[in-house]
């Protein structure tokens, strides 16, 4: 077999690198939507992550934290911001740190609070077959901000916006996503 020139090298590393940014969208969106399963598709199932005060096997965090947010939190919104990659020789590994940016909002004693913390994803990406998933992560926290909420939900232009998200399975993502022509 040949060697591969260095093009479809860096083809290779291409397609390696959307699919690492795919599993970290599929995170966000788990996350977001407190959706365990498509949260769970984003790690490998003996995956490790460290968050807060959570260590463990990551499927069970997914489980946690789904469960968290849709007790404890009206809304979120992870939004991912610089991604390095740097992908090993063996071309089964890498290295990753994905700037994020959690948008909150909780109830607190009758006063809906707004939350906006800042971090990094220091994650092990690895390679099984020709998926790239998650198999260990450290969350570390960079700053964060806490203010009364000043959403307006039914007033002006966001009257008229009415298509909002929601919990899985209720998002619009869920229920009204075109389904491409063949």
């Amino acid at each position: 077999m040949a060697e591969p020139t260095s093009r479809e090298r860096a083809i290779d590393q291409l397609l390696a690198k959307q699919s690492i940014r795919d599993a970290l969208s599929r995170y966000c969106h788990g996350v977001d939507r407190c959706d365990a399963d498509m949260l769970k598709s984003a790690y490998w199932p003996d995956a490790t992550d460290t968050h807060g005060t959570f260590n463990g096997n990551a499927w069970e965090f997914a489980d946690v934290i789904t469960a968290s947010m849709r007790d404890n939190m009206l809304r979120s919104m992870q939004h991912i911001g610089n991604v390095l990659i740097e992908l090993d020789e063996d071309g089964s590994h890498a290295r990753v740190e994905t700037y994020v940016i959690a948008y909150m909002q909780i109830e607190e004693d009758g006063l809906d609070k707004d939350m906006l913390i800042a971090g990094r994803y220091l994650d092990r990406f690895e390679k099984r077959s020709s998926e790239w998933r998650i198999l260990d992560r450290l969350y570390v926290m960079d700053w964060n901000r806490n203010d009364t909420s000043t959403s307006l939900w039914s007033e002006g232009i966001y009257e008229m916006l009415q298509a909002r998200g929601k919990r899985y399975p209720d998002d619009p993502w869920d229920q009204n996503l075109p389904t491409p022509r063949k």
